[in-house]
């Protein structure tokens, strides 16, 4: 979230009844206008409202329009962005010129400001002395520069990085493991291909955290990474040979040294069961073969690593029962445990 307008009460609109409470938020999203919709339908749908076929102006609990999206027009039987009625509502007008009072509204050619001037709507608004707040502006993250957050396969790291890049304006860093071209030949034959895959992730991991993570980025506050350089390590113990192991580890041991250490180390811990549906769900052939054994000693790693940790800095968090990335309240939950 963005930006988040005052809210003004207004006399309800086509009928008689109680006034409405309105305001207009500011988003960022990677999820296109169609299924932005259907999330909006699913979370009024949640918050109580149940929409009809025939739904004319009544009262609501709740009504979530989309405005506009980026500069473009949008003409679908269930969306038309920009709103088609915004030029008639003074109601959206004025938190919209909050929000950016030089905003060309696409198809108008006309600012907020200057349609708020030239409206025909003169139904009075009254700014409330309560407003909303992003509870994002609840956390502080100031004292913390390196976040990496880790877990076994199919557990949502990349997917909580994402998140948190976006909230706390940090540089995002994802582990580049789809180039890697033995992964596929080593889930179709471990004993062969363990040793090269596992050194070629040690040579990517290492070249990209010591990169990117030293490159000063002017726009960013702050670096997460969806993994962390120990994960080399971990996964090696459980693949390798004994001698292949001994040998990786001496490599591993000098490399490790010159890489930053994380401010924040996140594992998020997911039961093997649920591990093995979002391993299905996101469909990549070569993850087909995993079974839960070797997610079991890959959790058993990560907790051992774990429990040799002298620092406060490590924070375990059980999402088994949590989806953070459908589930707000999920996410703010997993936010505050970081910060704790």
């Amino acid at each position: 979230m963005v930006k988040i307008s005052s809210v003004y009460e207004t006399p309800a609109l086509g009928f008689d009844g109680e006034a409405f409470l309105n305001c207009v938020i500011q988003v960022d999203t990677t999820q296109s206008a169609s299924r932005l919709l259907s999330e909006i339908l699913k979370i009024e749908k949640r918050l109580g409202r149940e929409r009809t076929a025939t739904e004319g102006y009544s009262s609501r609990v709740i009504d979530i329009d989309i405005l506009l999206y980026n500069d473009e027009v949008i003409n679908k039987p269930n969306l038309q962005v920009p709103h088609p009625e915004i030029a008639k509502r003074k109601f959206v007008l004025q938190p919209l010129v909050e929000i950016d009072n030089a905003l060309i509204i696409p198809g108008k050619d006309m600012s907020t400001q200057e349609l708020l001037a030239e409206t025909k709507d003169t139904s009075e608004i009254i700014k409330q002395s309560k407003w909303l707040r992003n509870p994002i502006k609840d956390f502080d993250f100031n004292a913390i520069n390196y976040i990496a957050i880790e877990g076994n396969i199919g557990a949502g790291k990349t997917s909580l990085a994402h998140l948190l890049s976006v909230d706390f304006n940090a540089k995002l860093i994802l582990e580049r493991f789809k180039d890697n071209p033995f992964l596929p030949k080593f889930y179709e034959d471990q004993a062969r291909y363990a040793f090269p895959l596992e050194m070629s992730f040690l040579a990517d991991r290492y070249q990209q955290l010591l990169e990117d993570i030293k490159q000063f980025d002017l726009f960013k506050e702050r670096v997460i990474v969806d993994y962390d350089a120990y994960k080399s390590l971990i996964f090696a113990n459980i693949t390798l040979q004994d001698e292949e192991f001994n040998l990786y580890k001496k490599l591993f041991s000098l490399m490790y040294k010159e890489l930053p250490k994380p401010d924040v180390y996140v594992y998020l811990y997911q039961n093997t069961d649920r591990l093995l549906e979002n391993i299905k769900k996101r469909g990549r052939d070569y993850e087909k073969s995993i079974k839960a054994e070797y997610l079991n000693k890959i959790n058993e790693g990560y907790l051992e690593f774990i429990k040799n940790q002298h620092t406060s800095n490590v924070k375990i968090i059980d999402i088994s029962e949590m989806d953070f990335v459908k589930n707000r309240a999920d996410y703010l939950s997993i936010v505050r445990q970081i910060l704790s």
